[in-house]
């Protein structure tokens, strides 16, 4: 594609880059000085002379080789690259890195509410917003994070469906608990999280009743399947359509067996006699939020219930005998994750959702099969899915991508790259970033429907579409969120520096310091904002043309001259084509 939005970029040469003051070098740069000048200076800590002599000077087979190729891997698996990440990564290798991100403890979102709620805060949807912003911007279990953000994005529910803070914040620690967990796991949570019940009306759900004109609420039975699972057609492994035309994963007749299945389930603690109309309306009933919903039997769909048919399937007609509801429950979410599109159906979302929108068969296929068997005859284990995103070679290596590789930046991941790369916070340590939706286009679900902010399929009109690509996150890109967003980040940049002193405690800002030394060389400024922004995927030209920029700038105050110079090249490359551009 000949596209700016899509054009494919030059990768960093380590020749090129200079040394960022006051910034130890990793492994593979030293080695590059060693060999080309003979000499290069570690910091004098066993932590740096471990890094250069460890294995006879040998990376990690896996890599990173380069600090380019930590930080590309970081923009995937975190919410931004950081110097000291970078080196650590270099240091650990890939692998042993995701291993000590998958043994971190999760960092919960809920108990922040709680002790803004003991502090004194009126606790709204802002104040989960804020606690969203403070633990993915401090937070050391980045990977869980980012996968829980993913997953929030493909098991969705909504504050506009559900106006609980705290039910909310709740159910999103669910996703980020059970990030690395059996998705047969993590299907059954979902479904019966009180807030997913209620988003998508099963919770409270009742049997059929023809006198009364009552049937069995069908929309949870419908998405379950549409969006959580297996899609609207049959995929062969590598996720292209067993047949043409497709053939249909379900009919109506699945749809309304799944929701006689879907019945009978409430809040735990409401009582029987109010099972139409329970609510936890007054605070004493707040823990009804925090405990999966239970069965009332009365209230159960009884009669055998179509599921599912597919190859392999048991019994062989899909059809399940009447059972009790937690009976009949545990063998629909087996028929479903059983079904062979579950595997390449959820690995192109997470595929989506951390590195390229438009994954090749081959890429879907190598990581479903994972997802089939995890190498220890596990289906369905997340941990090694996520790991086979992120190490596929579609990931690691640009050039045995295809030619259309890459995605569009989430807002939000923009922002949060922003803050984690200079170290942004307000004076009192808080991130009240409350109501992002009105620059970004989207806050942490706060989607207008089940359907996400933005669909795994669209395809922005034009050139993407007529090549039959897709690209999800342009459909959030319009003509008024392009210029909030640029004009938000403006203020972040240029406005929002730690030092300006029209600033109050709690304005979120950035340290600019750090960089400002390097401004009186701009070659090196835009070298390490090439680094943590861009993965070392800066073109020749656009570097050239930031240099040639920030030489412009020649304010007489030298503090001024270097802070308007990491602002502008800041700015720049935030409002950049081939950085907006995840390639």
């Amino acid at each position: 594609m000949q596209s700016a939005l899509w054009i494919r970029v030059g990768s960093l040469m380590a020749g090129n880059r200079v040394l960022p003051a006051g910034h130890q070098p990793g492994r593979a740069l030293c080695l590059s000085l060693l060999l080309a000048s003979g000499l290069c200076v570690l910091a004098a800590s066993a932590a740096a002379q471990d890094v250069l002599f460890r294995n006879s000077f040998d990376l990690p087979a896996e890599g990173p080789a380069t600090a380019a190729e930590a930080s590309r891997f970081l923009t995937q698996a975190t919410f931004g690259p950081t110097l000291i990440e970078i080196d650590r990564l270099q240091a650990t290798g890939y692998n042993t890195w995701i291993d000590m991100q998958l043994a971190k403890p999760a960092g919960l979102h809920l108990p922040f509410l709680d002790a803004r709620a003991v502090a004194g805060d009126d606790v709204y949807h802002n104040i989960r917003q804020e606690s969203w912003f403070t633990r993915v911007v401090t937070g050391q279990d980045q990977l869980r994070q980012r996968v829980a953000f993913a997953l929030s994005e493909i098991l969705v529910v909504s504050d506009r469906g559900v106006d609980d803070p705290f039910a909310v914040a709740h159910y999103y620690d669910l996703l980020v608990r059970s990030a690395f967990v059996n998705y047969r796991t993590l299907l059954r949570d979902v479904t019966l999280h009180p807030v997913m019940g209620t988003y998508l009306s099963m919770r409270g759900n009742q049997p059929e009743n023809l006198a009364e004109n009552l049937r069995p609420d069908e929309n949870y039975a419908r998405e379950v399947m549409q969006l959580f699972s297996i899609g609207l057609v049959r995929l062969n492994p590598n996720g292209t359509p067993t047949t043409n035309p497709p053939t249909p994963t379900y009919t109506q007749d699945t749809i309304r067996g799944f929701a006689r299945v879907f019945t009978g389930w409430n809040f735990e603690g409401c009582p029987t006699n109010e099972y139409t109309w329970c609510y936890p309306y007054d605070e004493p009933r707040q823990i009804w939020w925090r405990r999966p919903m239970i069965a009332f039997a009365g209230f159960h769909q009884s009669g055998a219930k179509q599921l599912l048919v597919y190859p392999g399937v048991v019994p062989s007609t899909g059809i399940i005998p009447g059972g009790t509801a937690t009976v009949d429950l545990d063998a629909a979410l087996g028929n479903i994750f059983s079904h062979p599109n579950v595997g390449p159906f959820l690995s192109r979302l997470l595929i989506q959702r951390l590195v390229t929108s438009n994954p090749s068969p081959a890429y879907i296929g190598r990581v479903a099969a994972k997802f089939a068997n995890n190498g220890s005859g596990v289906r369905g284990d997340m941990a090694a899915v996520v790991r086979a995103i992120l190490m596929d070679s579609e990931a690691r290596n640009p050039a045995s991508a295809p030619a259309n590789a890459g995605k569009l930046r989430e807002p939000l991941l923009r922002l949060t790259q922003l803050w984690r790369a200079l170290d942004a916070r307000a004076n009192d340590g808080r991130y009240r970033e409350w109501y992002p939706d009105w620059w970004a286009g989207q806050a942490v679900l706060r989607s207008p429907t089940v359907f996400n902010f933005f669909l795994p399929n669209y395809s922005l009109p034009g050139e993407v579409a007529q090549s039959g690509l897709f690209s999800p996150e342009f459909q959030i890109a319009t003509d008024n969120l392009l210029t909030t967003g640029a004009n938000f980040l403006g203020g972040a940049i240029y406005y929002y520096w730690r030092g300006n002193p029209d600033l109050s405690n709690e304005d979120v800002s950035v340290d600019l310091a750090r960089d400002m030394p390097l401004a009186d060389t701009p070659a090196a400024l835009i070298d390490r904002y090439n680094l943590l922004f861009m993965g070392g995927t800066m073109s020749a030209p656009m570097r050239t043309v930031l240099i040639n920029q920030l030489g412009t700038l020649n304010n007489g105050n030298l503090t001024a001259r270097r802070r308007e110079r990491v602002q502008d090249a800041l700015w720049l490359i935030f409002t950049s084509p081939e950085y907006v551009v995840e390639k």
